[in-house]
């Protein structure tokens, strides 16, 4: 009787071990937005301040919670003269003249269109200092940051969830069994 009553929990085990394999080895989504293009590009050298910051991607990013900010020499300066505009796969802002010369970089933050945050950096170097005056950085928004790979956490309590079913239901089938089997002795 004993092998009997085992024979739920062994398949409900299976059954929690193949969830598991499946949270544990889920393909990661690769349609993540690209960065494509630049303006200034990355890495160039120019003399001049431009009119605003472009950034060009492989698909089109999601309006709703785009960062972009220029950052002077300093790391600190934003030169950035109004909000960035999102058309289809184009991010842009508007810049004051720029000031010191030195690298300056374009940190940004957008949303790709599968959801997934997408941040980097883009520098450049003015080589012949501008007249502009850097803003504050208590009078900009906060400069992009973050990591954009997808949390842990989710995965964790999936599989947590996941577990405890595969032992509720092992449990479960396991007690019909034990009542019949002592009801007969």
């Amino acid at each position: 009787m004993a092998a009997r009553s085992s024979l739920p929990v062994r398949i409900a085990a299976v059954v929690a071990a193949a969830g598991c394999a499946v949270l544990l080895y889920a393909p990661t989504a690769d349609a993540h937005s690209v960065l494509v293009s630049s303006s200034p590009a990355a890495g160039t050298a120019i003399t001049t301040s431009p009119a605003e910051a472009v950034l060009v991607f492989n698909e089109p990013v999601e309006n709703s919670f785009t960062e972009l900010a220029i950052l002077g020499p300093d790391g600190k300066s934003h030169w950035e003269a109004g909000p960035a505009s999102v058309v289809d796969a184009r991010v842009s802002a508007p810049l004051r003249p720029l000031g010191p010369a030195g690298t300056y970089a374009i940190r940004y933050r957008v949303t790709s269109a599968d959801g997934h945050p997408v941040s980097g950096s883009v520098p450049f170097t003015l080589t012949v200092a501008g007249s502009g005056a850097a803003v504050p950085a208590a009078a900009t928004t906060a400069s992009p940051a973050g990591d954009s790979s997808m949390p842990l956490w989710p995965w964790i309590s999936g599989g947590a969830v996941l577990l405890g079913t595969g032992f509720a239901v092992a449990r479960r089938l396991a007690r019909p069994t034990e009542r019949a089997t002592s009801s007969t002795h």
